[in-house]
């Protein structure tokens, strides 16, 4: 048995019977365990499938040395934990579909998997057939040209239950995630091998459907659409029989799969039927076991390379189809309880929050305030839903930081961050940077409105640091200074500063405040980056990145929290200078500018990091005190973007990467 692949199922439900016959038959590996939460379900599985080890737990099972790899097959919302809880136990992982609930869960699942180095397959079975490579195949090939429309089907009729998991709302019950992302990762398969690719994701996705009385979709349908004009109709539901099978037209025929999701294992070929020019031609394919069998055997075969190849689901194939059975289900109003915004949405292993030790964090001090203050702030800008800002928070607030910046005009973003705050009980340990007064709404009683509607939105009595948005010469610095020690003594605000306020403006304010003997600025949030600002992305916005500017920063030793630190993303991009039309960057384009790029990348490649760390360092190593805000999009940005914190260059560096 030693050079099989050991294998552990967590969870004793029909499906992990399935899995477990599979295993009987495959060459690779051998069923050794079975965690259930019950010992007596654990025996009762482990009578009927002849297991050696039985346990009580899912932990039990995961400390067992002697198990390489898991199979998961708990409800929905449980897969998040226990791959997370697997990932760390060192365990190879195939999970049941859907990956987890959401792509933010998911997102969190592949972090996991990439930081404790182990396998990771979503068990979509059919991606594992032969049947489902030919079709890929013949669509590469262009079997009917070019492909046009495609029809993935997956539905059944089950009785209703309202405690049972199809259609609990608590266990993520409904179609879409039960079998409707057999149909969407189809699609974006059959779309993708139209132009070579493994899959493709839909430019829009548009649904309707029916919800239930538990609120979970019982039927529903969508319409995706794809790059190149590619259509494609999917379709799924657990109350409602429909039928069960792809088509896909194309601009020279058409193909028919019968049984896309269940056809081809030994002694019955899989079917595919191609219609071109008159002519109907029916492809039979072989296979050597189940699907269940070859699944388990393309895991240990994969080993290795941590991911199986395509048509199996990859990792970005995972990512992308949770994506779109979010969009799906988002257009068809379905959003589960534990997602909404006054959720208690909870951590991606189920255990308290709390920071790494030996984390590579850095902190910084602000007047008035008696926190340490994360040198990395993490921005809660884009209106990003409680599921994915908890991700990621969560995993900011690991990896040593402390610091959020919001704002009122925001949207969503203040109440999101306080809910966060909330579910994890943590209002002490972090601190909220948050901004009022953008222009037009620039005076003091429009700060006192926004502040106070901002404490409410956030469930909090006071903010760590208050920033003014915007400046407004017409109204003398002296009635912004009071406002805000009003609102300093009232115990609302524990630090205050301006953000695009100029220099002279924010000198004139300390001034005003030292010669009342009342607190002046403890911070300015004006943008500093190594990439000079051409023009401001939006009126009113400043930068405090030119050379004089740097020189009264060193001389005050104000601290400087930056907006922007790395342009926007200017130093995220490919190697091609000439490349200028990223609508995005506009701001930022300029020969000097390419030039620090271009040398950044340079010291990258010495140092062993990427230029994005270069130019973050550049921020965090002035001889003054400096935060730099950032506004990753995933967790891999995070995680590169933390790179820069270990980095310290010295005086020469920093003035060769700003003039050469």
């Amino acid at each position: 048995m030693s050079d099989k692949l050991a294998w552990g199922l967590i969870s004793t439900g029909r499906i992990s019977g399935t899995f477990a016959k599979g295993l009987v038959d495959s060459k690779t590996g051998y069923l050794l365990a079975v965690g259930s939460r019950s010992q007596e379900s654990a025996d009762k599985f482990g009578d009927e499938f002849n297991v050696p080890r039985r346990y009580g737990s899912y932990e039990a099972l995961l400390a067992d040395p002697g198990v390489q790899a898991v199979y998961i097959s708990t409800p929905h919302p449980m897969h998040a934990e226990w791959a997370v809880k697997s990932a760390e136990a060192g365990k190879h992982i195939l999970c049941e579909k859907p990956l987890t609930l959401n792509f933010a869960q998911a997102m969190a699942v592949i972090d996991a998997v990439k930081q404790n180095d182990v396998f990771l397959m979503e068990a979509f079975m059919y991606r594992c057939s032969a049947q489902t490579a030919k079709l890929s195949e013949l669509i590469r090939d262009k079997a009917i040209g070019d492909v046009k429309i495609i029809q993935a089907t997956f539905s059944f009729h089950a009785g209703f239950n309202p405690e049972g998991r199809l259609f609990k709302n608590a266990l993520g019950g409904g179609g879409i995630l039960d079998v409707g992302c057999y149909a969407v990762s189809m699609a974006r398969m059959v779309a993708g091998a139209n132009s070579g690719k493994p899959f493709i994701e839909p430019i829009d996705v548009k649904g309707f459907g029916h919800l239930g009385e538990t609120g979970v979709d019982e039927y529903t349908s969508a319409v995706m659409l794809f790059p190149g004009d590619i259509i494609a109709q999917v379709s799924t539901g657990v109350a409602l029989n429909q039928e069960n099978a792809v088509r896909i037209f194309g601009s020279a025929g058409n193909i028919y799969v019968p049984s896309p999701w269940f056809g081809g294992e030994a002694g019955k070929p899989g079917k595919i039927v191609v219609n071109k020019g008159g002519q109907s031609e029916e492809i039979l394919v072989e296979a050597y076991a189940n699907q269940y069998t070859i699944e388990a055997d393309i895991v240990a075969k994969s080993i290795k390379d941590r991911q199986a190849p395509p048509p199996a689901m990859t990792w970005d194939d995972s990512l992308g189809n949770m994506k779109a059975c979010d969009r799906w289900r988002k257009s068809i109003g379905l959003t589960y309880e534990i997602e909404k915004p006054d959720a208690n949405f909870p951590t991606i292993d189920g255990r308290p929050l709390k920071a790494r030790s030996g984390n590579n964090m850095q902190y910084g001090k602000l007047a008035g305030l008696d926190k340490p203050v994360s040198r990395l702030v993490i921005g809660t800008v884009g209106g990003a839903d409680l599921p994915f800002a908890s991700i990621m928070f969560d995993e900011f607030f690991r990896c040593g930081g402390n610091c959020f910046d919001t704002a009122y005009i925001y949207g969503t973003s203040d109440a999101t961050l306080g809910q966060w705050i909330k579910n994890r009980g943590i209002r002490e340990q972090v601190v909220i940077l948050a901004k009022g007064g953008h222009t037009p709404h620039c005076n003091p009683e429009a700060i006192t409105r926004q502040l106070l509607e901002s404490l409410e939105r956030m469930q909090t009595d006071y903010v760590d640091i208050y920033i003014m948005h915007r400046d407004n010469p017409e109204i003398p610095v002296g009635e912004f200074i009071d406002v805000l020690n009003e609102h300093q003594r009232a115990g609302r605000i524990r630090a205050f500063g301006g953000s695009n306020w100029r220099l002279e403006r924010v000198q004139a304010a300390n001034e005003y405040a030292a010669s009342k003997g009342l607190n002046g600025f403890s911070t300015v949030n004006n943008n500093f980056s190594l990439a000079r600002m051409i023009r401001p992305p939006w009126d009113g916005c400043i930068a405090s990145s030119d050379a004089e500017s740097r020189a009264w920063l060193e001389k005050t030793q104000l601290p400087l929290m930056s907006w922007s630190s790395t342009g926007r993303g200017f130093f995220v991009r490919g190697d091609r200078n000439d490349d200028r039309t990223d609508q995005g960057l506009l701001d930022w384009y300029s020969d000097d500018n390419f030039d620090r790029l271009d040398r950044a990348r340079e010291l990258a490649k010495k140092k062993g990091v990427e230029a994005i760390n270069i130019a973050m360092a550049w921020v965090l190593c002035q001889p003054f005190p400096t935060f730099a805000l950032f506004g990753p999009a995933n967790l891999d940005e995070m995680r590169i973007s933390l790179r820069s914190l270990d980095i310290q260059l010295t005086p020469e560096e920093m003035k060769w990467l700003d003039r050469g």
